[in-house]
């Protein structure tokens, strides 16, 4: 597999000034103390299993000192271990020499993803050897898309079978150690889970790269690793060669696209369900509690592990939650609908206001879509004077970032143009607030209408008293034919706050009706 590899490692020279030198090797003396602290026989057991250099430091709960040296290879954190566990125990080094290969591999417990080992979407096999080397992947891909972010914050999802995996480790390091001293004197729950450290290891190299900290943020950079071969535990065989399937009581981590963790330079805050094996220390750390009763082992540790083969593929995607451009729109066509009208595939109108403001709005602002709320609408053969009326667009995954100049723009380009249907005044970037107030109190709100309306006989003055005295008359009103092609035929109760009616001069059939109704009234 060391062959696939397509990156190779790249030794570069930072001159560093006596305070930043003194600096660093007081980090790699207290690294080096860490380690010689650990176990040589736990260390020796992790290796056979497959584990890579960073899954042992974790599962040993280093994970502060790993993530104080983003930019130390693989290959030195396995000279640091080999170096320092060779000074406890002779025998070590040729056995760390049988499984350094394992690092041109990939780890049977994270499945490569420690190691910066993975697939892309061509298929090509990467492998960065640092956290600075694969921090320098995503920037760039977030700068080639993206030409302003203010902040980020870094989602990560992984198949479920490195869940598994770590659970199944703790599991038999606890069976297999739990009577030795040095795991008597840890605490219960003491390793970080693999998604967690990804997220420390990447986070501050991606800050410094980007210019800016990570935070709640619009801007979301999505890690997103799967695996074809990733089976669920339940799977694991029995000692009798069948499928035993088992509960495990795992730690289900939710996969939506905001993800479960919210994350800032300096630390992680994992936002998961309550179970029975796991705890969210004080740091926001997702740490492994497994339940007492639960037993784990040799054979079905690596039946466990062996299930997976090669590692998992990376799909790295960048996303802008939706930016809002409000406004007031006026329409001065006839024959112009407010949004794309289409009947039996043949087209209604010469345009609509969606997309003569939408189509000037997107191409400006790079986004992938957008969507076109207004607060009501009128009929196609209606136009809107007067002082407009209000609409947001929204725009999907915008790539540039709303300015007043920006704004100013495309109000000009779509006030310019030669047909002349629909202009737009008060235009401005809002939040998503902005949709809420546009939609707030629609059922309150009334509008008014005036009607000539003729009878079969003489108008008396009873008739227009009667019509008159009615208040917040209830009516049900079946849906108009000419809005049929978009709303159920149905009856909907609707209101009709007042009425006033009044004689027209010269005809005594005739009489003039002003009405004030409920907003979503058809008229």
């Amino acid at each position: 597999m060391a062959g696939e590899v397509a990156a190779a490692e790249v030794t570069g020279v930072k001159h560093l000034s006596s305070a930043e030198a003194a600096a660093e090797e007081e980090k790699l003396r207290l690294l080096r103390e860490a380690v010689h602290a650990l176990p040589v026989n736990a260390v020796k057991d992790l290796w056979s299993i497959g584990a890579c250099v960073r899954c042992i430091f974790r599962l040993f709960g280093l994970h502060e000192l790993m993530c104080s040296h983003p930019s130390l290879s693989i290959s030195k954190w396995c000279d640091i271990l080999e170096d320092v566990m060779r000074k406890k125990d002779g025998e070590f080094n040729e056995q760390s020499h049988q499984e350094r290969s394992r690092e041109t591999n990939f780890c049977k417990i994270c499945l490569g993803i420690l190691q910066f080992l993975y697939y892309d979407d061509t298929g090509t096999l990467l492998k960065k050897y640092s956290a600075d080397d694969f921090a320098v992947v995503i920037s760039e891909l977030v700068k080639q898309q993206y030409q302003q972010i203010d902040s980020f914050s870094l989602e990560v999802s992984l198949p479920s079978s490195v869940t598994e995996n770590d659970q199944a480790v703790w599991l038999y390091m606890k069976n297999k150690f739990r009577h030795e001293l040095w795991f008597q004197e840890k605490a219960e729950c003491q390793f970080i889970s693999t998604k967690d450290i990804l997220k420390l290891l990447v986070i501050n190299p991606l800050q410094r790269l980007l210019g800016v900290k990570s935070s709640q943020s619009s801007f979301r950079v999505r890690l997103t690793y799967s695996h074809s071969d990733a089976l669920t535990r339940d799977d694991v065989q029995d000692g009798n060669g069948g499928n035993k399937r088992r509960k495990t009581g795992m730690l289900s981590y939710k996969a939506g696209f905001t993800g479960d963790l919210k994350t800032t330079g300096e630390s992680v805050t994992p936002h998961v369900e309550s179970s029975d094996n796991h705890i969210v220390d004080g740091d926001g750390l997702t740490k492994v509690c497994p339940k007492e009763s639960q037993d784990l082992s040799c054979n079905n540790l690596m039946a466990q592990l062996d299930k997976v083969g090669k590692p998992c593929c990376l799909t790295i995607h960048c996303c802008r939650s939706s930016t809002y451009i409000g406004g007031r729109y006026l329409k001065y066509s006839r024959n112009v609908s407010q949004t794309r009208w289409v009947i039996d595939d043949e087209r209604m109108g010469e345009a609509s206001v969606e997309e003569i403001i939408g189509g000037a709005i997107l191409p400006i602002f790079q986004g992938d879509n957008y969507k076109f709320h207004a607060a009501g609408r009128e009929d196609i053969d209606v136009r809107m004077l007067g002082t407009g009326r209000p609409f947001l667009v929204e725009i999907q995954n915008a790539r540039q970032v709303p300015s007043e100049a920006l704004i100013k723009e495309i109000e000009r380009k779509i006030n310019s143009l030669e047909s002349h249907y629909v202009r737009v005044k008060n235009l401005r970037a809002v939040g998503i607030q902005g949709w809420d107030l546009m939609r707030e109190g629609e059922a309150e709100k009334q509008k008014q209408y005036a009607a000539l309306v003729w009878i079969s006989r003489p108008v008396s003055d009873e008739d227009l008293q009667t019509i008159s005295s009615l208040k917040e008359l209830k009516v049900a009103q079946k849906t108009p034919i000419r809005v049929l092609h978009r709303r159920s035929p149905l009856e909907r109760e609707k209101i009709i706050h007042w009425m006033q009616a009044e004689r027209v001069s010269g005809s005594s059939q005739y009489f003039l009706l002003h009405l004030c109704t409920q907003v979503t009234i058809y008229c």
